[in-house]
């Protein structure tokens, strides 16, 4: 696959060290991951971040339309709110339009002209939002990619599933669709996926009507987005002849890259899945290359190996580069909620400087380490959300991740440590989860385990993480220093 690397670096200046760990709130002797892709203090102010250069974006060229794609994609699920945090469902202010139309413009003004976005996200809000951003740019700018998100019983009728194609076109306020999904295929487990594949798309001949939709031009590439069951994936390629898919799009990072099974045993390594695709010539548009965050926000003794392995580059910018290091890959997906964000990732593609291979064993042995603290894989997609209970179920696997990589999941009390993680666990729960959202409100009742693309047994994990908050307030009970 052919691509424009703009191999001159000179207009694409890195974050220094200095300016880097001064973003952190931390001195030179400390450095930690950035919670956020952006850089970001301890109290999550955000600051002024390098600015990106014009003109220096890599671009892939997709090998049906020989469209040049921007490496670097915009994914227009966690919006700005008029707040000043993520719209979502735990946020009742609007969507900031102005700010969506500012950053969709400062992306485009860059080079970013692939924009993803699906009826499903912000609570329904994000393709009209989208629309309304785009809408005002000519529409050889941009190519915008948007899903047949039918999950909902009611939505899998064949009607209902053509009404919310159509309407997705009115929402984007365009005549066709760049990119159509095919939304999170692969849900379930063994032959309940499939059967669930089949009633979203077959037995309703939704499939048949989007590839008439293709033949038609309404829609230019037609592709699907998997998470769960690898019998679901496999059937769809080995049907490559008959539905000739254009691009496919999978998670791809490099703790997933080869660990993605023992994180979860009924995930799929993303190499096994990029091989796949591969071999058969078709494009991958890559998902979660931070894993929600989690390889932003490592622990601090693996961040300290990758800025001393390169003190100019931020921790995030390494699993950018590692997304974006592989022939086949047409674009990498980032949600950019803040204008933060979106700066720092295009440092990091304007232009892209791809890993070598001792880069990338390099990683591969940082993704070894990360197994072994056993961290929860929650991407903090809040699709398991809204909860029956009212658990805030993402900020609490997120806080448990979180004292994970700060030191703070003490399990010895003879550790000299101990009283001191011991309160940093339990004073930033309450901090982080409201007592009356916290896990031990969850009765296993599994209605969110259906929902979560990696298929954490929630309830087993929420059980877990109650258990380990109610020793340590026993042990404050027996009189440990609090």
């Amino acid at each position: 696959m052919n691509q424009n690397n703009h191999n001159d670096n000179s207009g694409g200046k890195r974050l220094s060290r200095r300016t880097f760990l001064k973003a952190l709130g931390l001195g030179t002797a400390t450095a930690a991951a950035p919670a956020i892709v952006s850089c970001a203090t301890g109290d999550d102010k955000k600051v002024p971040v390098q600015e990106p250069p014009v003109g220096k974006m890599t671009y892939r060229e997709n090998p049906k339309t020989h469209e040049k794609v921007s490496i670097l994609g915009y994914g227009m699920m966690r919006l700005p709110a008029t707040n000043g945090k993520p719209f979502g469902r735990d946020n009742d202010a609007e969507i900031d339009q102005e700010m969506v139309n500012k950053q969709v413009d400062y992306a485009i003004k860059h080079g970013v002209n692939y924009f993803d976005t699906s009826p499903a996200y912000s609570r329904g809000l994000s393709e009209r939002a989208t629309g309304i951003a785009l809408s005002r740019h000519k529409r050889d700018e941009f190519f915008i990619a948007t899903k047949l998100s039918n999950f909902a019983p009611e939505t899998q009728t064949r009607a209902a599933s053509i009404e919310m194609f159509q309407n997705s076109l009115k929402e984007l306020q365009v005549d066709y669709i760049d990119y159509l999904l095919l939304h999170s295929i692969g849900g379930g487990t063994g032959e309940e996926a499939m059967e669930l594949f089949r009633q979203r798309y077959i037995y309703n001949g939704i499939l048949d009507y989007l590839m008439e939709q293709r033949d038609k031009g309404v829609i230019r590439n037609l592709g699907f987005s998997y998470h769960g069951e690898i019998a679901v994936f496999d059937y769809l390629l080995a049907g490559h002849d008959k539905y000739k898919w254009d691009f496919v799009q999978i998670e791809l990072n490099y703790l997933d890259w080869k660990h993605a099974r023992e994180i979860n045993d009924r995930n799929t390594n993303a190499e096994y899945l990029y091989a796949e695709l591969e071999k058969r010539g078709i494009p991958a548009v890559i998902m979660e290359p931070l894993l929600g965050g989690r390889l932003a926000s490592l622990p601090q003794p693996l961040a300290k190996k990758l800025l001393s392995r390169d003190p100019e580059r931020t921790v995030a910018s390494w699993a950018f580069r590692f997304a974006g290091s592989f022939p086949g890959i047409l674009t990498v997906l980032s949600g950019m909620t803040y204008m933060e964000h979106l700066k720092e990732n295009l440092c990091t593609y304007c232009p892209l400087e791809e890993l070598d291979d001792e880069e990338k064993e390099f990683l591969y042995g940082i993704a070894e380490e990360i197994v072994g603290y056993n961290s929860i894989p929650c991407n903090d997609c809040k699709y398991c959300m809204p909860c029956p209970y009212g658990i805030d179920i993402p900020a609490v696997l997120t806080h448990y991740n979180k004292c994970i990589a700060e030191g703070n999941l003490s399990r010895d009390r003879n550790d000299p440590d101990y009283a001191r993680a011991r309160r940093a666990f339990l004073v930033g729960y309450d901090r982080s989860v409201p007592k009356l959202r916290q896990a031990d409100h969850c009765i296993g009742c599994g209605q969110c385990v259906h929902h979560c693309p990696q298929r954490i047994e929630i309830p087993r994990e929420m059980e877990r993480i109650n258990n380990y908050v109610e020793a340590l307030k026993r042990g404050i009970d027996r009189g440990l220093d609090a």
